[in-house]
């Protein structure tokens, strides 16, 4: 595919790529967003005037095509020293939490990208990441002073909602090598951001688009299973009930006859002592283009606390092996306090399943509304203990982090 400018469908000029810098001005043009407060907020009332401008039916869309979409996108890392300090850590790697936001970044540009009209000046719908569905690491190495490539496109459309896949790539010894794949799933609102809105439809061309679309539809019907045998609404298969069970029965107390009579086994830790916890302040600086707090500042800010809770648990510094299922359910308003819980859910072997949980809380009326949960896998240099629940909520916890290791095995 020929890489394209920004929502341009402008063929870039032979060397020149965009940088991160650029896709998000870019975002900002296309819906008018200021990169002062008070303008920024102005300007987000005006966007209610658009609403005229919002298809009635996605039968009244022009199809697009996967390359209508593609963007390829450079991180200088090793020939802007200024810019590699904003991704160093103290170990001389790079923040896996930075290349979350640059993703979210990216897939949000690539949606405006495929629902791109020349005739409107700004746009009138309001793209927001639904879901990271999966994020599979191809090397557990990323160097700080060599240059980063992303390279992206649509890959599935629904009514409202879009799938982009995402590569990112490394230059070393002349060439670069792939480091991770994503994908990253998108719903389209009203100017307000307040009901679903339509998108272009897209129409696969040549056997290698049609796969990717198949694959798509694929993604979404397997969303749709796990969701249906969540446990937070059916029971345990049998075989979860049996595991569940042992569990129990390996904790306890052969001296006693008690249920109540609890014994950590060796090279053990109790779930509720493998937990980290957070609080962030959402300040205006940390906003999207839509007034609300950034989805990749909250994937950073999850991801770091649960890789400290990882590095704490196993004693060891874990690399990142996969990232699985982030939802985004509820958006966060500016000024909110964002809690922040990481939770040990899963181990066998090297491997370490975190689970973090975020929420806003309201000091005024003293309410707790979940928005966003996250998963991911870490892999510790040696063995780590062995994660174990006491109570029937940790059981679940542990089951649904075996189930979301399991996947990430099984990729």
């Amino acid at each position: 595919m020929t890489s394209r400018s920004l929502c341009t469908g402008a063929v870039l000029k032979q060397g020149k790529a965009p940088d991160m810098a650029e896709v998000r001005n870019r975002l900002r043009e296309i819906v008018g967003a200021s990169t002062n407060w008070s303008d920024h907020q102005e300007a987000m009332a005006e966007r209610v005037t658009l609403l005229s401008k919002l298809a009635k039916s996605q039968n009244d869309l022009p199809a697009k095509r996967m390359e209508d979409s593609y963007l390829e996108v450079h991180l200088p890392l090793g020939s802007e020293p200024q810019l590699r300090e904003k991704y160093l850590t103290f170990h001389n790697t790079v923040r896996f939490g930075r290349i979350l936001e640059d993703l979210d970044s990216l897939a949000v540009l690539i949606s405006y990208s495929h629902t791109y009209n020349p005739a409107v000046k700004r746009s009138p719908l309001s793209i927001v990441t639904a879901l990271v569905d999966k994020i599979d690491m191809r090397q557990h190495i990323v160097y700080p002073d060599c240059d980063i490539k992303f390279t992206g496109h649509v890959t599935w459309v629904g009514k409202t909602s879009i799938e982009a896949k995402m590569h990112m790539s490394q230059y070393c010894d002349g060439a670069y090598a792939p480091v991770l794949d994503a994908t990253f799933v998108m719903v389209a609102r009203d100017p307000e951001n307040k009901r679903a809105a339509f998108v272009n439809p897209l129409k696969p061309v040549g056997p290698e688009e049609e796969k990717l679309f198949q694959e798509g539809e694929a993604n979404k019907s397997r969303r749709v299973e796990l969701s249906t045998a969540s446990l937070l609404k059916v029971a345990p298969t049998d075989e979860e009930r049996k595991i569940v069970h042992n569990l129990f029965l390996n904790t306890l107390d052969p001296k006693t006859v008690s249920f109540r009579s609890r014994v950590l086994p060796p090279n053990s830790v109790w779930m509720e002592d493998a937990k980290l916890k957070g609080l962030e302040i959402c300040h205006p600086q940390e906003r999207n283009i839509f007034n609300r707090i950034f989805g990749g500042f909250l994937m950073r800010k999850a991801y770091e606390l649960g890789w400290a809770n990882a590095c704490s648990y196993g004693g060891y510094r874990p690399s990142l092996v996969a990232v699985d299922d982030i939802l985004f359910q509820k958006p966060v308003e500016i000024g909110s306090l964002l809690l922040l819980s990481s939770q040990v859910c899963y181990t066998q072997g090297k491997h370490i399943q975190v689970r973090v949980h975020s929420e806003v809380f309201d000091p005024l009326t003293q309410q707790h509304n979940t928005t966003n949960v996250f998963h991911f896998t870490f892999m510790s240099d040696r063995d780590v203990p062995n994660v174990i629940p006491k109570t029937y909520g940790e059981s679940m916890l542990y089951l649904d982090g075996k189930r979301h290791f399991n996947q990430t095995v099984e990729c």
